[in-house]
């Protein structure tokens, strides 16, 4: 196993780690994001990942490609939200019909992280101190998101988070998937199962309405595996509001993995297990004006597996908690394992 670092422009640096099997993942400190990960298959090697080569390219095309998102992944509704009897108003996107997105402006995926390697693990350790009103959020928050692959060809994502007032805090990361290799080529013909029963429905500005729906009988039941083109061979309202899938999907605890997804002739497959009760799934519904001039960020040419509380637990009961106390740390663990001939 080993790591190595190289210059990533505008103080940012690239890490590459790289297993006994010459699977390499490589991550950089500005927002803590992976960029890269390459898998020798028989065919040659494939980045399975959608990234750009240096960070001038995520501050002026997309920020959250592959970032670590926060303080709140998803939207807030208004940017409004109530802890202990406390009105609280935070920083608001106009292009979110002024709601807040993934912690607002400016958030975790723009920051240049503290990083530490551990060389006898293949692991990096990004840290963090968000300031207390930061974005509007309550407390100093400090976070810490360790990357490690595994010679299981596995890669583990571990967040840990600590705050000296209760505050919201809900991370994710934001990598999309293409498992062919080609940025260009859409992920319609990927395979996608998913142990879920029940999604959360959205309003047409992507909010949650508090409504849990169950799969059966929509095109987004995927159970048994199915390939991600039938989601638009339908007009199913969901569908229609969004253009594909933006919607967080409820997990059922497994002997295996609660997502498998399987690239088109059936040579990578990457296995997701975690320990949140949720995961966000965006289908890259960019719409026919997103595509840079490298052509590595396009519509529908990526897919995106969000392990998260999901967005709306702090206005309905039953999606899950996301109020961090000063008495109790934040934990949570994803794994994301790959399969290849």
């Amino acid at each position: 196993m080993t790591i190595t670092t190289q210059t990533f422009g505008n103080g940012a640096t690239l890490y590459t780690l790289t297993n006994k099997h010459n699977v390499s993942l490589s991550a950089t400190d500005l927002g803590a994001r992976i960029v890269n990960w390459y898998i020798p298959t028989t065919q040659g090697t494939k980045n399975i990942v959608l990234g750009f080569d240096s960070s001038d390219d995520y501050q002026t095309i997309d920020s959250y490609l592959g970032a670590t998102i926060g303080r709140v992944a998803g939207r807030i509704t208004n940017g409004t939200f109530t802890i202990d009897d406390t009105e609280y108003h935070v920083t608001t996107q106009s292009d979110q019909n002024n709601n807040t997105l993934h912690g607002g402006p400016d958030s975790f995926e723009t920051k240049i992280w503290h990083t530490t390697i551990n060389d006898e693990h293949n692991q990096l350790i990004f840290t963090y101190n968000s300031s207390d009103s930061e974005n509007g959020f309550p407390g100093n928050l400090e976070v810490q998101v360790s990357y490690t692959l595994t010679d299981d060809n596995e890669w583990l994502i571990d967040y840990h988070a600590t705050t000296d007032q209760a505050t919201l805090f809900n991370p994710t990361n934001h990598v999309y998937f293409n498992l062919t290799g080609n940025p260009e080529e859409t992920i319609h013909e990927h395979t996608l199962q998913l142990a879920s029963e029940t999604f959360a429905v959205i309003n047409k500005d992507v909010t949650v309405t508090g409504e849990k729906r169950n799969v059966g009988g929509t095109p987004f039941d995927f159970r048994q595996p199915r390939k991600i083109a039938q989601i638009y061979d339908t007009d199913y309202e969901q569908n229609v509001l969004v253009g594909g899938l933006d919607h967080p999907f409820f997990l059922e605890k497994t002997d295996g993995p609660q997502a498998t997804l399987t690239s088109p002739t059936g040579d990578i497959k990457v296995e997701m297990t975690t320990d949140e009760e949720a995961v966000v799934i965006f289908s890259a519904n960019f719409g026919p004006d997103k595509t840079d001039e490298s052509k590595k960020l396009t519509n529908f040419t990526g897919i995106t597996l969000e392990t998260q509380a999901a967005p709306g637990a702090i206005e309905f009961d039953d999606f899950g908690d996301i109020i961090l106390r000063p008495n109790k740390a934040f934990h949570s663990k994803t794994c994301f394992k790959v399969q290849y001939t």
